[in-house]
């Protein structure tokens, strides 16, 4: 069964991968074919070269490791935060929390892009990394897995006259290296695929990134699909190494913090 469902989820993938190879006559065979009468590279180069491939998977890259950075930081001190430390209202903020991942960004939109204008952060690079950089989902996984780090623990360093940022620093980041890398993942993936938000807030083809530049492909009289397949195949690239990389601390991330 699970091999059966394994190819029914990587035969699309397959495909894109083949398809990439193929020219825009093979692409529109019928039947289709599934493997190309050849596997050039020119769709890779050509599509290099007509398309600002350099400038867009930069502003990937900066979005996405800035966004991911900015995300470890801010839900690392927060669920710490709501972890370990007690106070009026502790629980009522997590639930608050808690309760913005039923908020679809669609509902938002308006105001969030109105307090990024409002802070000169349309069109700039800074807009794409730091309004969606705190999730909800983050702090609940980290929260849920600091539960289960000792409170004495932490006594016992504030015994030993450690200040609160040296165990933060020295113990619980250390300790929690399951859930930060799931956490890495799923941020890498949000930022790297998201489309929505750069699209709004990316006035300038030089700030636009991937997801958003191929889908300006569409808008072109004879819409190049070999071109799209080709650099739809190399932005893919970068997530798959990173999960294949990282792919070891998933299941014992989430499972040793919110599935409990």
């Amino acid at each position: 069964m699970l091999i059966a469902l394994s190819i029914v989820v990587l035969a699309p993938v397959v495909w894109t991968v083949l398809s990439s190879f193929k020219t825009q006559a093979e692409l529109a065979q019928r039947p289709p074919t599934i493997l190309p009468d050849s596997f050039g590279l020119t769709n890779y180069t050509e599509a290099m070269q007509t398309f600002r491939f350099a400038t867009y998977l930069k502003n990937s890259v900066v979005v996405t490791v800035g966004a991911t950075v900015l995300t470890l930081m801010i839900n690392t001190t927060a669920a710490y935060g709501l972890a370990k430390y007690n106070f009026r209202g502790r629980n009522f903020l997590f639930l608050v929390t808690l309760g913005t991942i039923m908020i679809p960004l669609q509902i938002i939109l308006i105001p969030v892009y109105q307090v990024a204008s409002d802070l000169h952060l349309v069109n700039s690079l800074w807009g794409l990394i730091i309004p969606p950089a705190a999730t909800p989902t983050g702090v609940f996984l980290l929260r849920q897995y600091m539960l289960g780090i000792p409170d004495d623990l932490i006594e016992a360093a504030r015994i030993d006259g450690a200040g609160e940022f040296r165990i933060f620093l020295r113990i619980i980041v250390p300790l929690c290296g399951a859930p930060i890398a799931v956490l890495t993942i799923f941020s890498v993936i949000w930022r790297w695929n998201d489309f929505l938000w750069p699209l709004i807030i990316s006035q300038s083809q030089d700030k636009y990134t991937l997801p958003v530049a191929l889908a300006q492909f569409d808008s072109q009289l004879v819409v190049p699909f070999n071109y799209i397949l080709a650099m739809s195949v190399v932005s893919m690239l970068p997530v798959i190494i990173i999960f294949l990389v990282l792919q070891r601390h998933i299941v014992r991330g989430i499972a040793s913090t919110g599935l409990k």
